[in-house]
């Protein structure tokens, strides 16, 4: 079995597809293949689950499509901080982000949770182009 922690964003359905495709074509067979499908609100002041996040929805059918047995997984807090948790509560061997294309400048002013993740993490990070960055 092949766990990889998905850090998947709200409003961009695209990125979530991106990575539910760059799992599905990892070395393998897709059916010995667990993704959890990790969303970390900032601030949910409704209570909101993951399960009602459509970009999570989305990415769950194009894996389940394809074989890949899906597990939720929600977290609250910083984003980076609380994906290397996930991963590390969960053991992951791969941990899958796509992140926006940012400026340098852009970086240093308002973070970006993908550089944190390669830079931080203990695990290999596939970071995924979006769809218009190839």
């Amino acid at each position: 079995m092949y766990d990889v922690l998905l850090g998947i964003g709200l409003d961009d359905e695209p990125r979530a597809i991106a990575q539910a495709e760059a799992v599905i074509d990892l070395p393998g067979d897709p059916d010995e293949v667990t993704a959890y499908l990790c969303h970390v609100f900032r601030d949910n002041p409704e209570g909101a689950s993951v399960h009602q996040i459509g970009t999570v929805r989305r990415a769950r059918e194009i894996l389940e499509d394809a074989g890949v047995n899906c597990v939720h997984y929600e977290a609250s807090g910083d984003p980076g901080e609380e994906i290397l948790a996930a991963a590390t509560d969960i053991d992951a061997d791969l941990i899958c982000v796509s992140g926006r294309k940012r400026s340098p400048a852009g970086k240093v002013v308002f973070g970006s949770t993908t550089q944190a993740l390669v830079l931080n993490a203990d695990r290999p990070v596939l970071a995924v182009p979006g769809p218009n960055e190839e």
